[in-house]
C-alpha cells in the first residue's frame, strides 16, 4: 500500500477555499495596517496628549480616556464630560482645539457622559440617545470616546414630544438590528447553528466601510464593495468551516464552541489592527431634518430608508423567489426538501452569503449610528439573539418583529432609566415574553419528546 505525499495530507487539511478565507483576512488586515499606519490616519483619529492631563508623569504606564468635540469642522471649546467608574469620577473639559483628556487610576469599566448643557447655543447632539459611552480601558493605554455634535438645540419639550423622539430613534435603532437579526435567523432556520461569530460580521462591515470613506471612496461604491466582501466572507465561513463540519457529522454544540472560537480570534484581530478607539465615519453630510418634535440627521433618514429597502428586498426573495421558496423549505424540513430535489447545500451557501451581506450592510448603518469600534458587534450580540429569540426562532419575518420591539423598547425606556440599563430592559422583556409565548411571537408551537 503507497503512503500519500506531505503535499497532499496538506490538501486534505487544507481545502481549497480556506486560500480564498485566508486571501480575504490577509487583504483586509493589509488594507487595515496600511491605513492604520499613515500619517493621514493619525490626523482623522486625534489622540490625547500627556499635557493635556492634569497630573500626568509617566505616558506609558497612564491611562486616559479623552477625545475630540467638533460642531461641523469648528472645535468646541468649554464642553464637559463626566468620566466615571468603580467609585471613579472626575470631569474634563475641551480646550480651544476641541480636546479633552481624563486621566484614569487604571484599567476598567469606565462611562463617558456628555454634559448637553454644557454645549454652546446653537449646538447640539447628533443623537440625543448617543450622549453616555461604555469605555473599556486595559487594551490599550488611551481611549477616544467621540460625541458627534451640530447645528442645533437641545431637546426640551412635554412628555409626548419625548416620547415620540425616543420612539422615532428606537424605530431607527431596531431597522438596523433587523439586517443582522434576519441572517442569524436565516442562518440557524437552515442549519440548527447560532453562530456567535456574527456580531464579528457586523463589525467587519463597519470597519472596511469606514476605510473605504476615509480614503476618499465614493459612498455609493463603499457601500457596494463592503457589502460585497461582507458576501464573501459569509460564503468562506461556510466553506472552509461549517461545510467541512456539517459533511463529519460534527454536533451542534461543537460547531457552537467552534463559532464561539471565530468570533474571538475575529475581534481581536480587529483591536490588534483597529485598536481600542472609536471613530466617526464623516460621510460629509451633516444636514438635520425636523419631524414634528424630531430633530434628526439626514444621515439617519437615509440609513432608515435603506433598511426598509433591503427589507422590503429579503420578503419578495423570500417569499416570490424560487431560491427564497427553496430556503424557507430547507429551514421547515431539511430532509423533506432534499427528498424533493433540492439542493440542501446550495441553499445553506446562499443562505450564508445572503446573511454576510445583510450583516454588513448592518455594520455600515450601525457605524454610522453609533461610531466604529473593534467590538461594536459583541455588544450588541445579545440584542441580535434577544431580537430573534423574540420574533421566533428561524422566522426571518418574526426577527424583523422582533427587533423592531427590541429598538423601541431599549430607546424608550431611557426616559425613565439610565441609558446605560436599556439594553438590560430588552432582555427583561425578552423573558417575560418567553414565560407566556416561549415559540416567541411569530413562532410555531413544537412537540418535545
Amino acid at each position: 500500500m503507497g503512503h500519500s505525499s506531505p503535499t497532499a495530507t496538506r490538501s486534505r487539511i487544507l481545502p481549497r477555499p480556506a486560500v480564498l478565507l485566508v486571501s480575504l483576512l490577509a487583504s483586509a488586515v493589509a488594507v487595515l495596517s496600511l491605513f492604520l499606519a499613515s500619517p493621514a490616519h493619525a490626523q482623522t483619529t486625534p489622540a490625547p496628549t500627556p499635557a493635556a492631563t492634569p497630573g500626568a508623569v509617566d505616558v506609558a504606564t497612564q491611562f486616559t480616556i479623552g477625545g475630540i468635540i467638533r460642531a461641523g469642522d469648528e472645535p468646541v471649546e468649554g464642553v464637559e464630560i463626566t468620566v466615571e467608574g468603580s467609585g471613579f469620577s472626575e470631569v474634563g473639559t475641551t480646550g480651544a482645539d476641541g480636546r479633552w483628556s481624563v486621566a484614569v487610576p487604571g484599567p476598567g469599566q469606565y462611562t463617558a457622559k456628555l454634559n448637553v448643557d454644557s454645549l454652546p447655543d446653537g449646538v447640539a447632539p447628533r443623537d440625543p440617545s448617543n450622549i453616555t459611552r461604555d469605555v473599556t480601558v486595559g487594551t490599550t493605554n488611551t481611549v477616544n470616546v467621540l460625541f458627534p455634535t451640530g447645528e442645533g438645540t437641545a431637546a426640551t419639550g412635554s412628555i409626548w414630544e419625548t416620547l415620540f423622539s425616543r420612539f422615532i430613534y428606537g424605530l431607527n435603532f431596531g431597522l438596523l438590528l433587523a439586517l443582522a437579526a434576519i441572517g442569524i435567523s436565516l442562518i440557524f432556520g437552515t442549519t440548527g447553528v447560532n453562530n456567535f461569530a456574527h456580531g464579528e460580521m457586523l463589525t467587519f462591515g463597519a470597519i472596511i466601510f469606514y476605510v473605504f470613506t476615509s480614503l476618499g471612496w465614493n459612498l455609493l461604491l463603499a457601500v457596494l464593495l463592503t457589502v460585497a466582501l461582507s458576501a464573501a466572507l459569509g460564503w468562506t465561513q461556510d466553506a472552509v468551516l461549517f461545510k467541512p463540519l456539517r459533511k463529519r457529522g460534527v454536533g451542534l454544540v461543537q460547531v457552537l464552541i467552534v463559532t464561539i472560537g471565530l468570533s474571538i480570534v475575529l475581534r481581536y484581530l480587529y483591536l490588534y489592527f483597529f485598536d481600542g478607539g472609536t471613530r466617526n465615519i464623516d460621510t460629509g453630510i451633516t444636514d438635520n431634518v425636523t419631524i414634528g418634535p424630531v430633530t434628526i440627521t439626514l444621515t439617519s433618514l437615509i440609513s432608515m430608508g435603506v433598511s426598509v429597502v433591503m427589507l422590503a428586498a429579503v420578503a419578495y426573495f423570500l417569499t416570490r423567489t424560487r431560491i427564497g421558496k427553496a430556503t424557507r423549505a430547507v429551514s421547515d424540513n431539511a430532509s423533506l426538501a432534499a427528498a424533493s430535489g433540492i439542493n440542501v447545500d446550495r441553499v445553506i451557501r446562499i443562505v450564508w452569503v445572503l446573511a454576510g451581506a445583510l450583516t454588513g450592510l448592518s455594520g455600515v448603518l450601525y457605524g454610522l449610528y453609533r461610531g466604529v469600534t473593534w467590538d461594536m458587534g459583541f455588544a450588541i450580540l445579545l440584542l441580535l439573539f434577544a431580537a430573534v429569540t423574540l420574533g421566533g426562532l428561524g422566522s426571518a419575518f418574526g426577527a424583523l418583529v422582533g427587533s423592531l420591539i427590541i429598538g423601541i423598547i431599549t430607546e424608550m425606556s431611557t426616559i425613565v432609566i439610565p441609558p446605560d440599563l436599556r439594553y438590560a430592559v430588552a432582555l427583561i422583556v425578552l423573558i417575560g415574553v418567553l414565560l407566556f409565548r416561549p415559540q416567541g411571537v411569530l413562532g410555531r408551537k413544537e412537540r418535545i419528546g
